[in-house]
Formats: C-alpha cells, sequence, structure tokens
C-alpha cells in the first residue's frame, strides 16, 4: 500500500471537536496520517458563558514549585487546544500512541500544500443546531489570551 493510500485529510469546520476528536484518534491508532485542516471554525458545544469560564478556570491550575519551569502547560491556539483533546484520547506514554500523536497535523485554514487534496467531512460529527448554541475554537483561543500571528506581525 502506496503512503498516499494511509493520509487522510479531514475538514474540521462546523465540527464538534470531541466528536471529531475521538475519530481521528482511532484512525491515528490505525496507522493513519491525519491532517485537520479548518480547526478554527470547529465548536464546542455549549452556553458561550459557560465554555469562555471553564477554558479560563484551567488556566488559573499552576505549580507550587515554579509556575513557569514546572507545568501543567496550556495550550492557546486552537491547533493547541484540539492536539490536546486528542492527545487525551490516545496512550501518549505508551510507544503506540507517541507514534500515533506523531502523525497528526492540524492546521488553520488549507495550507498550499493540501489545497488540491479531497477533504473527507464526517457527517456525524457535524454540529447540528442546539437550545445552547456553540462557540469556535477561535473564539475560545481568543478568550484566553491568543494572538494570531496576523495580529502580532501587523502591530
Amino acid at each position: 500500500m502506496n503512503s498516499i493510500d494511509r493520509e487522510i485529510v479531514v475538514d474540521a469546520e462546523n465540527a464538534v471537536v470531541g466528536r471529531l476528536a475521538s475519530k481521528v484518534a482511532k484512525l491515528l491508532l490505525e496507522g493513519y496520517r491525519v491532517y485537520i485542516v479548518n480547526i478554527d471554525k470547529a465548536v464546542i458545544t455549549g452556553k458561550r458563558k459557560r465554555v469562555l469560564e471553564d477554558f479560563t478556570r484551567r488556566l488559573w491550575i499552576k505549580s507550587n514549585v515554579n509556575p513557569r519551569r514546572h507545568g501543567p502547560f496550556k495550550p492557546r491556539s486552537p491547533e493547541g487546544i484540539f492536539r490536546r483533546v486528542v492527545r487525551g484520547m490516545l496512550p501518549r506514554r505508551k510507544p503506540r500512541g507517541k507514534s500515533a500523536y506523531k502523525r497528526l497535523r492540524v492546521y488553520r485554514g488549507v495550507p498550499a500544500s493540501l489545497s488540491g487534496r479531497d477533504f473527507i467531512v464526517f457527517d456525524d460529527v457535524l454540529y447540528r443546531e442546539n437550545p445552547y448554541g456553540s462557540v469556535t475554537l477561535y473564539e475560545i483561543a481568543k478568550s484566553i489570551g491568543w494572538i494570531p500571528i496576523e495580529e502580532r506581525v501587523g502591530g
């Protein structure tokens, strides 16, 4: 089997983060190299205020020894947040989980190297309207202090 046959490009636009992460973790453990595009448009369901408070509260957890040197280190970018969710679904301390995690690539938008490829959209992970709403990973990342590279360079 060709190595390109074992590669999957997944479009995360309007996908629920947890559902998508579980599918991706399973594919990684099966040996696929998985590329995720448009991760900033993926959503977490729930009331906006509650979701943002939960992510902000997680940042308060610090080490008593030396918070800058000893963790826990929390990701703030949309890519980092999604990678951390997938990492929690893998046996990351075992060789099988480590190699699976290395095969994951996550991108905001669509990089030039993947623009000509066909994207897979999992229908069962797409967000369906509910009374509580949803928040995109981009909005969550901005609320916890992440600054997009476009804004950092432009200023």
